[in-house]
């Protein structure tokens, strides 16, 4: 049995299903979904790629960032950083080697959790981290078994008494959502093994979304509720108790939406190509909505969380390599030419031509003093910006 028809029988015998519950299958299926079937898919080589696959300074810039965020914390023996969709371990084996290299006090009292819910991503992961799984530096937790809002919060490695940094880089961008449009909420529907599309009445939660986070889509437009995202926000938020909760993905503010942007942003993403299309080959392409980061931010701050101004990516990793002039990535090159492709890659990184501008970074933390958090040099190239209220 195939995935389509897997979904077809679902349709088959209880009637059309929301976008979500589609979006779910073609990702997460455990035997057929887009993220369980292999790992090949990751990376410049498959379907896309994320920041530690163009450089590893992403991973040590990071890793700086955390050591100053561990010293706001009062540089506690043990702190705990939770990384969700570690993927193939790239990020993690970046922060953890240059940690150990250049914040040796720091490496010594951290202690790295993966959650991860793809079979295939736990055995590279294993893999690829193999050193610091022997040392005892990383655990690997299962994570949720699906990923429904009533899934209980993801469980940690230490005491719930010890700081802890989450930490989740393209992690929401990839969590079902639903659509709207003015004919009511995306349903899916089939025929003769062909997938269609059918409405019904939106729920009043969905209406209560456009509301406070989003926009009523006008005729012919479409935008995403993202209600997954928000409870996942909500429960990691309400597991820190003394810490920092950082989101970097591709998304929009609400602000963005009233003016006409970003809205109906699902794509889905084949061997570097983009297709409206989700229907096409469920669990052979990646689907992805863009992340409303007004919604996040207030889950995030109804469980005790202080905001800070939304940043690029560019400004936040700017803000970190600039004091040093981007050492961390330059350190290893002997050769002028070595330079220079190192150059580029990092421009790719922080310009608005590459990944730049395109990323944003929600930084959160709970029980740091926010004068203590706003020295943070991640969050100082982007001081001046003025914090959006919607």
């Amino acid at each position: 049995m195939s995935l389509r028809d897997k979904i077809v029988e679902e349709i088959r015998a209880g009637g059309p299903i929301p976008f979500s519950r589609y979006m779910e299958m073609c990702l997460y299926d455990p035997e057929y979904g887009y993220y369980s079937r292999n790992v090949e898919q990751f990376g410049k080589a498959g379907d896309f790629y994320t920041s530690s696959d163009v450089h590893a300074v992403f991973g040590r810039l990071l890793a700086r960032q955390f050591e100053e965020m561990w010293h706001t914390l009062g540089s506690p023996a043990q702190i705990e950083i939770l990384e969700l969709g570690p993927g193939r371990g790239l990020f993690a084996r970046d922060v953890l080697d240059w940690s150990e290299k250049k914040f040796p006090e720091f490496f010594r009292a951290v202690h790295y959790s993966l959650s991860e819910r793809s079979a295939a991503l736990r055995e590279r992961l294993a893999a690829t981290l193999e050193t610091h799984f022997a040392a005892g530096k990383v655990s690997l937790g299962k994570g949720a078994t699906s990923i429904v809002p009533e899934d209980p919060p993801l469980a940690r490695a230490l005491a719930s008494g010890n700081p802890l940094i989450v930490f989740a880089n393209e992690f929401f961008d990839a969590l079902p959502v639903d659509i709207l449009s003015s004919k009511g909420e995306l349903r899916i529907t089939e025929r003769e093994g062909r997938f269609g599309e059918t409405w019904s009445p939106p729920s009043a939660d969905d209406l209560e979304y456009l509301d406070r986070y989003s926009v009523h889509p006008e005729d012919g437009e479409r935008v995403e509720t993202a209600h997954i995202a928000r409870s996942c926000m909500s429960q990691l938020a309400a597991s820190v108790q003394r810490g920092f909760l950082i989101a970097i993905d591709y998304g929009y503010t609400r602000a963005e939406q009233l003016a006409g942007r970003h809205r109906g942003t699902v794509t889905a993403y084949r061997q570097h190509s983009v297709s409206a299309n989700p229907y096409e080959a469920p669990g052979e392409q990646d689907i992805t909505a863009h992340v409303n980061f007004t919604a996040l931010a207030a889950a995030a701050e109804r469980q005790g969380m202080q905001l800070y101004p939304l940043l690029t990516q560019s400004q936040f990793l700017m803000g970190i390599g600039e004091p040093n002039q981007f050492a961390d990535a330059f350190e290893d090159c002997r050769l002028p030419q070595e330079r220079a492709k190192v150059a580029l890659q990092l421009k790719h990184l922080v310009t608005p031509a590459g990944l730049g501008e395109s990323f944003h970074v929600l930084v959160t933390s709970k029980g740091v003093a926010p004068e203590l958090v706003a020295s943070l040099s991640g969050l100082a190239f982007g001081s001046t910006k003025p914090r959006d209220k919607k």
